[in-house]
């Protein structure tokens, strides 16, 4: 029902399937009034929309109509369309005239492609007990609706609604235990008021705190959410559909949409962007226009806006530059701002989603992104490498720095009172923004050598790697740094080293730094043993090709020097690396298909490594660890043991004999 296509952070450019076609995701759902239907949203780009089935239910005339002609014939609209219970009308009035079951029927009736159960949406900031109160009839009737579909035998899309207010054990509860139920989508419900209210760091909590509690193979539906300004942070955070009456009542309002914010049309002298509405009037045609012409005019500009900034956003994670944007888009105003920044507080869970390498560079646009994900993962990698005796850190040059540092490297300072340092026993790493300390040796991979930071350094970033430098640097004997660098964190060092610093360049040190780096410590040895030689490209000079004579072990990516397995490295890598280590494991019934060489779908895959993540190299076994083949992942492991449907694993060969 729903496969993943490409992704960033937790953003998804997915396809759902529905009985009246595909929608592409991330996707806005524009609201239909079943009686007071404006202008054709399909037109403008709609390719799915949202309407209420109490609305139709309580008006007899509109009932009898959507029972005879169906769901679709009434809206006008022969794309995928999905329906509200009423919730809204409870939360507004206190009660509704229909049963959980009953509307679940109707829905179901009238041709509903996705219809919602019949939940209590819970305001944010209530009383705990009314929220718990309210979460246990939500839950209720959400395992009756979905009883209720089975018993049936309904084809329906059945949505059940994440509820909890601002209370995050509540909203990790919610999900969690709707998950148990087999639904087909997930709302999170009842952040509206945050919204109108600008409480977006609340958001960002609530949103997260139930993103992960559901499931992966699921598209996950922010209601109310039709503000474009907002739209980057929620796909960033998972969200793939929303739905939302702004376009039409912003316009009746007389106020236009755009990813900066809300513009009055009173106090417009220009109009604000370049949509075929923006091109052909001015402000003072608008104003002069008789209401309901202006009207449609402007929630066609609305419609614009939205439907482009999302085509943006899929773009974004097709280049993998999704948080690039996010951080723009949040400059628009200080609560925004606020948001990206609470998004830190979740950058271990993001890098569980995040692909390892992408098409697009690392842009640091400000200190949020010294809280990416990518700058998270590679502290960790880090963090846990085995050191050498003695540290020597160096300042930034021209990208990738080993191809401009080398030979004698200048002057440096002792960190203590020793002056004997082993070149031989010491790691030599580049400070810099935002990677903090990077090794010589692997420079090259992706991100570090593939990203920008502006050369006027912010105060946020000299401190950020000043403290990982403290901090990682404690476990060294020696440390020597270079004058540049006590420089640029203002250090005053007094104990010059009088001896040379040279660095002597050496690749099959390099690319076992890597392949460890890549693989897991351990790796590099085992990969390139024996008669190794390496190949470059005679234009580039970059390393390409590796071999134990003439036995090609792996291949290295141009683009983010990465290694890609041979048969040989496949079969060296599973000798040396432990269980279940960089392993795919399948079920017995794939294992034909894997020998094969034929690509591994996520319903075969019986267990994975944890630490495997979108465009790694993986080894495909079976359970007994018998290595079936090798190939590249397309989606991470939390992903892989979610999904039923779809690929995970592009296999380059199979060991049949």
């Amino acid at each position: 029902m729903f496969e993943i296509k490409a992704k960033d952070m937790r953003g998804r450019v997915g396809v759902l399937k529905t009985k009246h076609g595909k929608v592409k995701t991330p996707a806005l759902m524009p609201v239909i009034h079943p009686r007071k239907q404006a202008i054709d949203v399909k037109k403008y780009g709609a390719d799915i929309v949202i309407t209420n089935a109490y609305l139709i239910y309580k008006d007899e005339d509109l009932k009898e109509k959507a029972v005879d002609v169906g769901l679709h014939e009434l809206i006008n609209f022969d794309g995928p369309v999905m329906t509200d219970s009423g919730s809204f009308q409870l939360s507004v009035y206190g009660d509704v005239d229909i049963t959980n079951k009953e509307v679940i029927e109707f829905q179901e009736l009238i041709g509903t492609d996705i219809g919602t159960s019949l939940d209590i949406p819970t305001a944010p900031f209530v009383e705990r007990e009314k929220a718990e109160s309210d979460l246990e009839i939500t839950l209720e009737r959400a395992k009756e609706a979905v009883e209720f579909k089975k018993e049936h035998n309904i084809e329906m899309l059945l949505n059940s609604v994440v509820q909890g207010s601002t209370f995050m054990d509540l909203r990790q509860k919610c999900a969690s235990e709707l998950s148990k139920l087999d639904a087909d989508l997930y709302p999170i419900g009842a952040v509206v008021p945050l919204m109108e209210s600008y409480h977006y760091k609340e958001l960002v909590d609530v949103v997260m705190n139930s993103m992960m509690n559901l499931p992966d193979n699921t598209a996950r539906h922010l209601m109310g959410a039709g503000h474009p300004m907002i739209f980057a942070l929620a796909v960033a955070m998972g969200c793939d559909l929303f739905d939302s009456a702004a376009y039409i009542l912003y316009a009746e309002d007389d106020r236009l949409l755009s990813t900066r914010g809300t513009f009055k049309l009173e106090n417009l002298q220009e109009m604000p962007c370049s949509c075929e509405v923006c091109s052909k009037y001015t402000p003072d045609d608008l104003r002069a226009m008789p209401k309901k012409e202006r009207r449609d005019l402007i929630a066609q500009h609305n419609l614009h806006v939205s439907f482009a900034e999302l085509r943006l956003i899929r773009q974004a994670i097709y280049e993998g530059s999704l948080m690039e944007l996010v951080e723009e888009r949040c400059r628009a105003h200080p609560a925004l701002l606020d948001a990206v920044r609470q998004l830190a507080n979740y950058s271990e869970d993001f890098e569980k989603y995040d692909p390892r390498s992408k098409k697009s560079a690392f842009f640091y646009t400000g200190s949020e992104s010294l809280r990416r994900s990518e700058v998270f993962r590679h502290h960790k990698k880090l963090k846990g490498m085995p050191k050498k005796r003695d540290l020597i850190v160096l300042p930034p040059t021209r990208k990738p720095y080993s191809k401009f540092i080398s030979g004698k490297l200048g002057e440096f300072y002792v960190c203590g009172d020793s002056h004997e340092i082993d070149l031989d026993d010491a790691d030599f790493m580049v400070l810099d923004v935002p990677f903090s300390l990077i090794p010589l040796e692997i420079d090259e991979l992706y991100p570090l050598s593939q990203s920008a930071a502006p050369k006027i350094r912010d105060g946020d970033s000299v401190e950020f790697i000043s403290d990982f430098l403290n901090d990682f640097s404690q476990d060294y004997d020696e440390i020597l740094i270079h004058k540049k660098v006590a420089d640029i964190l203002n250090l005053d060092l007094e104990n010059k080293f009088e001896d040379e610093i040279i660095y002597a360049k050496d690749d099959v040190k390099k690319v076992k730094a890597i392949a460890d780096y890549q693989f897991g410590w351990g790796a590099g040895e085992a990969l390139f043993k024996g008669n190794i030689k390496i190949e470059k490209s005679k234009k580039t000079g970059k390393i390409r090709h590796i071999y134990d004579g003439k036995t090609l072990i792996v291949n290295m990516r141009a683009s983010d020097s990465y290694l890609v397995l041979s048969k040989e490295g496949a079969k060296r890598l599973h000798g040396a690396m432990p269980y279940p280590q960089n392993r795919v494991v399948v079920n017995r019934d794939s294992e034909p298909f894997a020998l094969d060489g034929k690509s591994i779908f996520s319903k075969f895959v019986v267990e994975c490594d944890e630490n495997i993540r979108s465009n790694d190299e993986v080894l495909i076994v079976n359970e007994e660890d018998k290595l079936l083949a090798y190939g590249k992942s397309l989606i991470s492991a939390v992903e892989i043991n979610n999904f039923q449907t779809g690929q995970a694993i592009k296999t380059r060969k199979g060991f049949k004999k």
